[in-house]
């Protein structure tokens, strides 16, 4: 018999599900009794149980009927990333549901009327997934029932493995679920990430490994929580990897900065302690924060400088060469010009050459016999001259080759281009040299930061006076600090460290705190 309070239609259960959602939401949940507080989160846990299974057979239908396509989309999942607005990740996951629950009916079943959770839904599909298709639908019978009854996640989780024992085939291979392992890497935000993942058992007990030993509180000074050492764990891991020199391509250089610089900027660039490379990255802003004052202090520089012709300082040039020889062009008056030098000016050069032949100009006397006659240049003939100018001047500056191969185009084929070329790539210079490094890592065969122990092969060189402020690299201004102590301590979080005279170190933090390390190291041969 139905209940004269059940909505008649979808619209109308939609509409009663939004206005039951404002009203917990608006409740006060805080005066509430513990166990209307209990009641509603179990209700919401068999709420949520429910929708999982509601949401997973409307986006069936959905996906079935191509309902995506009314609104110019080409696929359920970029439908729900652009009309639901939800991540990637999301609509994936959405979307595994409906496939999960057509292999498991029985599950789904389970879902639809709140008796299992979805989270628990998904750990039995998983499990039975591994189970031969023909009895599949058994084991989730055996394991919703189970479920039903109260048994715990754990006891599940044996009775599941437990079963695809008894059901595989005899002397077959019990395998590692092998055929299970994914991770997904989902860039976000400024190149922010979100990492997950179905890791094999012998992944996994690599990676806690890991975490376990690299994800240890560095000291007192490490304010990090255990979530945050775990993420800065695996980053270092794969930062030990990059400087082992074990991936393909990188040459074994520890870190690489590639600084892309044009060649006016490099023709304004100065530089106050640090190399002109890392001035420019700082003064362009291709890197701030931490990443530049680690650069500053240990990189490889790769520099990587452009330039395009410019076509206004080439008609000024066309100006200043024709008014240096008495043909300025009235309709280009262009700048005012030094007098010629004389033959007592100990710098005068040899006399000018005779301009080339340009055309449409020729030179005469007006009636008084003062002033020169001649003909405006045409723009082809100012095209011509300057075209043989740029020749000269990419002939002086680069050699036989021109400026870059005549910015590797000809200019004959038409206006000037304006494409911006690689001019020059420079030669990878690492910041500290190999002898210094040696003898860095020979006082201080560790992390220099008290109480640290990281060996030297991991460690970043770190200049004590930053090389913004005129530090040298030089032996006394150089110490081994791990990724953590150079990138997080350091450059993030403001401790400062000194190099005592009998080789010890002390670090002051940025509430005053200071920490001595307790002995001297190696004295460097």
């Amino acid at each position: 018999m139905c209940d004269p309070r059940d909505p008649v239609s979808v619209s109308g259960a939609l509409a009663m599900l939004d206005r039951a959602l404002d009203a917990l939401n608006a409740a006060d949940a805080g005066s509430l009794p513990t166990s209307i507080q209990a009641e509603a989160l179990l209700a919401l846990e068999r709420a949520e149980a429910k929708h999982t299974t509601a949401r997973a057979q409307m986006l069936t239908a959905f996906e079935a009927q191509a309902g995506y396509q009314a609104d110019a989309q080409g696929s359920a999942r970029t439908w729900l990333r652009w009309q639901a607005r939800i991540t990637k990740g999301a609509a994936a996951v959405a979307l595994a549901w409906t496939r999960r629950l057509a292999a498991h009916p029985a599950v789904g079943r389970a879902l639809a009327d709140g008796e299992i959770s979805a989270s628990w839904a998904r750990a039995i599909c998983d499990w039975n997934d591994r189970m031969p298709a023909a009895r599949r639908d058994d084991a989730d019978e055996i394991l919703v029932t189970a479920a039903r009854a109260g048994t715990d996640q754990a006891d599940l989780a044996a009775l599941a493995e437990e079963m695809y024992y008894r059901s595989r085939e005899p002397d077959a291979d019990p395998g590692d679920r092998f055929d299970d392992r994914a991770v997904w890497l989902d860039l976000t935000f400024r190149g922010a990430g979100r990492l997950n993942g179905d890791l094999t058992p012998g992944c996994a007990a690599a990676l806690a490994a890991v975490l376990d030993a690299l994800g240890r509180k560095a000291g007192p000074e490490d304010s990090r929580s255990a979530i945050q050492r775990r993420h800065d764990a695996m980053e270092e891991a794969c930062r030990r990897l990059l400087a082992a020199g074990m991936l393909p391509g990188r040459a074994g250089q520890h870190r690489q900065l590639l600084v892309h610089i044009t060649l006016a900027q490099m023709q304004g660039m100065t530089s106050t302690g640090e190399t002109a490379w890392a001035a420019a990255a700082r003064e362009h802003g291709w890197l701030t924060g931490a990443e530049a004052g680690a650069a500053a202090c240990d990189a490889t520089v790769i520099p990587i400088v452009t330039g395009r012709v410019d076509p206004a300082a080439l008609d000024r040039l066309v100006d200043v060469f024709l008014a240096r020889h008495g043909l300025a062009d009235p309709g280009h008056p262009g700048p005012p010009v030094p007098p010629p030098a004389t033959v007592n000016d100990p710098t005068a050069g040899p006399p000018a050459a005779a301009p080339p032949t340009c055309g449409g100009a020729r030179s005469g006397r007006t009636g008084d016999g003062t002033h020169p006659t001649y003909e405006p240049l045409s723009p082809h003939s100012r095209r011509r001259l300057g075209r043989a100018l740029l020749a000269m001047a990419a002939d002086a500056l680069s050699g036989p080759g021109g400026l870059a191969a005549w910015l590797r185009n000809s200019l004959d084929r038409g206006p000037l281009t304006s494409v911006s070329l690689p001019l020059d790539i420079g030669a990878a210079t690492e910041t500290i040299p190999a002898h210094l490094r040696r003898l860095v890592s020979a006082r201080h065969p560790h992390c220099a930061f008290p109480g640290c122990e990281q060996p030297a092969s991991v460690c970043d060189v770190h200049h004590l006076v930053p090389r913004a402020d005129g530090g040298a690299t030089a032996l006394p201004n150089l110490v081994n600090l791990c990724s953590f102590h150079h990138l997080v301590a350091v450059h993030r979080w403001g401790w400062q460290l000194c190099l005592n005279p009998d080789g010890t170190t002390t670090a002051t933090g940025p509430d005053g705190r200071v920490l001595h390390s307790h002995g001297p190291p190696t004295r460097a041969a």
